[in-house]
């Protein structure tokens, strides 16, 4: 198993945040493993297009693009 990088606690506060009482380390595992996937996918994009523009920095407006043509 690879070790996370957004944090259990981010995770539970998220969820509290939108209406849970009680959060179980699974659900957080497992959002947070949903999360991080979703997000390599935006950084792969993202980087397409800052490389696209002849740039090596990710702008926002690489990941913006990233997120409107993934379809989440």
């Amino acid at each position: 198993m690879t070790r996370l990088i957004i944090s259990q606690l981010a995770m539970e506060k998220l969820l509290k945040k939108y209406g849970a009482k009680r959060v179980s380390e699974s659900a957080k595992t497992a959002l947070s493993e949903a999360l991080e996937e979703i997000g390599k996918k935006i950084g792969e994009k993202a980087q397409k297009y800052s490389e696209h523009s002849g740039r090596k920095t990710i702008k926002s407006k690489d990941i913006k693009l990233a997120v409107k043509e993934t379809n989440f």
